[in-house]
């Protein structure tokens, strides 16, 4: 079992940044691959970025790319999403979510978090 507990939302003007943060419970959290997801008002959740194991590996949806980074500290069982240039689009719910399996990891996580509220004002 894994429990995610997110971080850093809020409210920021267009152009600016933000850091989310997602502790993760559990002396196992290198053996998941770490993921965040948003879902929209009256849109389904999407996939945002993953990251593997290790931090070897990323991957971002089209719509982030260049201005979302993910990265992890597996010594502090953390994960964080830091959005830059954000736009009004981006605001969202955004969840932290982790899956031992990459494909998985990628589109149906098992563990998620509860979310926290993204807003970028224009």
């Amino acid at each position: 079992q894994v429990q995610l507990v997110e971080s850093g939302g809020g409210l920021v003007q267009a152009g600016g940044s933000l850091r989310l943060s997602c502790a993760a419970s559990g002396r196992t959290f290198s053996s998941y691959y770490m993921g965040w997801f948003r879902q929209a008002p009256g849109k389904e959740r999407e996939f945002v970025a993953a990251i593997s194991r290790y931090g070897t590996n990323t991957w971002y949806a089209d719509s982030v790319k260049g201005r979302f980074t993910i990265s992890r500290d597996n010594a502090k069982n953390t994960v964080y999403l830091q959005m830059n240039s954000l736009k009004p689009e981006d605001t969202a719910v955004y969840y932290c979510a982790s899956d031992a399996d990459l494909a998985a990891s990628l589109t149906r996580p098992t563990y998620w978090g509860q979310g926290t509220q993204v807003t970028v004002s224009s």
